[in-house]
């Protein structure tokens, strides 16, 4: 089942004719889009990787079909026809045609990826599903019994990144209406149109519009999140609007795989006693929050002093830990990337030695008082004939703001190695 949360809502208008209804409110699926910020594809977990997005989209229909709604609405970005190829094409059009034997119709505003030009003229649509244009927004009516219980407007995005508001307009009705689009837009814009609930897609986390119209206006997000930028949950909503036209938006969770972002502080190592128990806690912590759902896990760690980095031990073994420990369980909290940020102090016998780590500690600790300011590689890289110039040209210019950063990375690079380790940082590897 599905995890779940819900906001009440209420729209000013009223009708003594009104009848209460439900609907589903889903977009961006990206069915041509495999999970991402992955260096290797876990063989346990290949398959499941694999069909996540399917997964996530079963469970909408599913719950559409079960749930007894009256109609769907999906707001753009579904898949991309040719991209996505015939599994992904026929896995939508089988749905679609269960909906259909449940007399339930669907009305589909088309985003960038699934831009109804590249549908297939040869590939037609079940009559239960309506594509709205790209030129014009149209509005259906929704019957039920031989009365009408809401209307829906929609269009298809005509290429433009913003929703185009003044398309919606429409004279107005007693009727409650739902408005279908993708792009981003303001809540002033929004609320310009007669719109009761915009059903919005384009965004691929959740984002509710405060003041967009009268009873809510919500970009879903997608089923399934695909990077560690589109952490937490994801799903979709379902929508129930009773006979006096209040409105409970339930976010519904969906979502297989899910990706964390975790900080680790130099607190959270102190209060453990090791990075290893630190680490530890928090993965099991995750997946009690994350409802038994695979993890997909990105590591920010802060380190206060040399000390601390000394406790680490080497990074590339803690991240085989990582993933050997608790990457291949059940569920799995697999590491995709690790990050471990520089301390700001290097401990004093390094400092003081009379080596060669001694005299780069120094001279790096002088550099970092000038805050970087004092940095040109250029001359590093004229002494690289075979360096492209475009490499070369980035080296020799680094940027106001991140020369702190660069040095601080440069010197912890620089300290494993001449101590004989391995760099402690590890992007996507």
């Amino acid at each position: 089942m599905p995890a779940e949360s819900s906001k009440n809502l209420s729209s000013k208008k009223q009708s003594s004719t009104a009848e209460s209804f439900r609907f589903v409110h889903a977009s961006d699926f990206h069915l041509e889009r495999p999970l991402g910020d992955l260096d290797e594809l876990p063989s346990h977990l290949r398959d499941a990787m694999a069909m996540a997005p399917f997964t996530a989209g079963d469970a909408i229909f599913e719950a559409a079909l079960s749930g007894n709604v009256d109609f769907v609405v999906l707001s753009g970005d579904l898949l991309h026809p040719q991209s996505a190829g015939p599994y992904a094409m026929s896995w939508l059009l089988n749905h679609f045609e269960k909906l259909g034997a449940a007399k339930i119709p669907v009305f589909w505003a088309a985003g960038v990826a699934d831009d109804p030009a590249k549908w297939p003229d040869a590939v037609p649509l079940p009559p239960n599903v309506t594509l709205f244009p790209k030129d014009r927004a149209t509005s259906t009516y929704v019957t039920r019994a031989g009365r009408t219980i809401c209307e829906v407007i929609g269009q298809s995005s005509d290429g433009r990144s913003s929703l185009h508001v003044p398309s919606y307009e429409i004279p107005t009705t007693d009727d409650f209406t739902v408005g279908v689009g993708y792009g981003t837009s303001r809540a002033e814009a929004l609320a310009e149109a007669r719109i009761d609930y915009w059903a919005l897609g384009g965004k691929h986390n959740r984002t509710e519009i405060d003041g967009g119209a009268t009873s809510g206006a919500v970009y879903c997000g997608t089923p399934q999140g695909r990077d560690l930028n589109e952490h937490g949950a994801h799903g979709y909503s379902m929508v129930e609007v009773d006979a006096d036209r209040n409105v409970r938006v339930h976010e519904m969770h969906c979502d297989v795989f899910r990706y964390c972002q975790i900080a680790i502080d130099p607190e959270d190592i102190a209060n453990v006693g090791n990075i290893r128990n630190a680490m530890g806690e928090r993965i099991a912590r995750l997946q009690h929050d994350n409802g038994g759902r695979h993890l997909i896990l990105g590591w920010d760690i802060t380190l206060q002093s040399g000390d601390q980095l000394q406790s680490i031990g080497d990074s590339q073994e803690l991240l085989a830990w990582l993933r050997q420990q608790h990457g291949h369980g059940t569920p799995s909290a697999w590491t995709a990337n690790l990050r471990v940020r520089p301390p700001k102090q290097y401990p004093k016998s390094w400092t003081e030695e009379d080596t060669i780590l001694g005299d780069y500690l120094r001279i790096a600790a002088d550099h970092r008082q000038k805050d970087g300011s004092d940095l040109n590689l250029l001359a590093m890289t004229e002494q690289h004939e075979a360096l492209p110039a475009t490499t070369a040209s980035l080296l020799a210019s680094i940027p106001a703001g991140g020369q702190t950063e660069v040095m601080e990375q440069a010197t912890l690079l620089g300290a494993e190695l001449l101590r004989g380790g391995k760099p402690y940082w590890v992007q996507k590897s």
